[in-house]
């Protein structure tokens, strides 16, 4: 059999021999040890081949606040990191992603861009109840509602009539509704009294964020949803608690997932004082013992998927007061080497981190070629050193604007080839071949 491409003498996640052939963009045969011959061969001897990332929560920003990121920067940061797939959230664009019009903008904006394949959420804010059908006949992903404010101006928080009646129309659609699960009227009043009593530092901040806002918010969400039929996932849950609330809601039925992020399995609110402001996110960085709780969670199946939750910024709305400061931390080029460097530290299987970046993902949210090494199966694949020692290196990082919480931090994963369908879009850091990201719809 002859194939435009062989990779040759890798591993896979779990140190089997992996070998893999390619034609038109698809993986035509996957074996420990390929016959016949390629047009193209690379030796991947020393190297893990797993599927290219999906991450399905990144901001990416554009139309409208590309200083804040792009399609162009963000997309290098996640080829350069090993995604070969994305998913943009509706809001910090502008418009957001709230109504079909605002979809075809934003498909726009990503053609000729993008470097990754990519896939769109539409938004739930109150009084676009109506679009969603348009959204969804556009090919979005899903929904995204805010149950706290979400920093934005035009992306209003969905009271919980909004929340109930969108995803009663979301069911109908057959498609699930994401939500940011925090208590608005609890996060919304401890700010406000901090901020009135001066007390603006990173430590009022975590403080005006407790876990309660998280967990009650996440049972009311999942109660709507158990009352509507509608398919619910929770976005960067930050508490093993929130995650045991998903985890028995699916014992009783219901078709309810949830994500965290890297930057909750390796810093914590001890961290969060000692960066600052580069630190803020929202919910906020937990006690170690969260983290902990996280991992052990991923380790047992019950916490199913990883993403970036990629969020930045201008430098200059990173400063400030830590109430000011914009709530986001970018983390695009570095989602699979932090969870798989935590992963082998704690001697966890790196296949199950591999699972919950790629085929997780691409299950749930319906992108049927994408997350796995299998014939017919697009060729996104990743060549990764998992016995590296490098550190993150903020001059490295090709995102839009290089701030980083995980700046210096040293892991022993180095990404060193992104391959999208058959082509390498990322080598060893670097760009590699003009802009080929596309458009996947369900």
């Amino acid at each position: 059999m002859s194939a435009d491409l062989h990779i040759r003498g890798g591993r896979d996640a779990s140190g089997a021999p992996l070998e893999v052939a390619v034609e038109d963009g698809r993986i035509i045969e996957v074996a420990e040890e390929l016959s016949g011959a390629a047009r193209e061969t690379i030796d991947a001897t020393g190297l893990n081949v797993l599927p290219g990332v999906v991450d399905a929560h990144v901001h990416l920003n554009d139309p409208g606040r590309a200083d804040w990121e792009g399609w162009d920067t963000g997309t290098a940061a996640l080829a350069a990191g090993g995604a070969t797939t994305c998913v943009d959230m509706p809001l910090n664009a502008h418009p957001p992603t709230t109504d079909a019009a605002a979809f075809d903008a934003k498909r726009a904006a990503a053609e000729g861009a993008a470097r990754v394949d990519f896939a769109l959420w539409g938004g739930l804010v109150p009084g676009n109840v109506g679009e969603l059908a348009g959204l969804a006949e556009r090919g979005v992903v899903g929904f995204k509602a805010f149950m706290a404010d979400s920093g934005i101006d035009d992306f209003e928080a969905a009271d919980d009539l909004t929340l109930h009646e969108g995803m009663a129309r979301a069911a109908q659609l057959g498609l699930p509704v994401a939500v940011h699960a925090e208590n608005r009227a609890i996060t919304a009043a401890l700010a406000a009294r901090a901020i009135v009593a001066g007390r603006t530092g990173m430590r009022d901040w975590l403080d005006s964020r407790p876990a309660v806002a998280e967990t009650e918010a996440i049972a009311r969400a999942i109660a709507f949803a158990e009352d509507t039929g509608c398919s619910l996932h929770v976005v960067h849950v930050s508490t093993g608690r929130g995650v045991a609330l998903v985890a028995e809601a699916r014992a009783r039925g219901a078709d309810v997932t949830c994500e965290t992020c890297p930057h909750y399995l390796v810093l914590d609110e001890d961290d969060a004082q000692r960066l600052g402001t580069v630190a803020k996110c929202a919910p906020p960085l937990r006690p170690a013992a969260e983290v902990e709780a996280l991992w052990a969670a991923l380790a047992d199946g019950s916490l199913p998927m990883v993403a970036s939750d990629h969020s930045p910024a201008p430098p200059q709305l990173k400063r400030g007061d830590a109430f000011a400061a914009w709530g986001g931390i970018a983390g695009a080029q570095t989602l699979l080497a932090l969870t798989l460097d935590g992963a082998l530290a704690r001697g966890l299987d790196p296949a199950m981190i591999v699972a919950a970046a790629t085929a997780f993902p691409a299950r749930r949210f319906g992108l049927q070629r994408k997350g796995a090494i299998a014939v017919g199966a697009d060729a996104d694949l990743v060549l990764a050193d998992l016995a590296a020692d490098e550190a993150i290196a903020p001059e490295r990082l090709l995102q839009r604007h290089p701030i980083s919480p995980f700046a210096g931090r040293r892991t022993r994963v180095r990404v060193a080839r992104t391959i999208l369908r058959g082509a390498t879009v990322a080598l060893d850091g670097q760009l590699a071949g003009a802009p080929r990201g596309r458009l996947v719809t369900i």
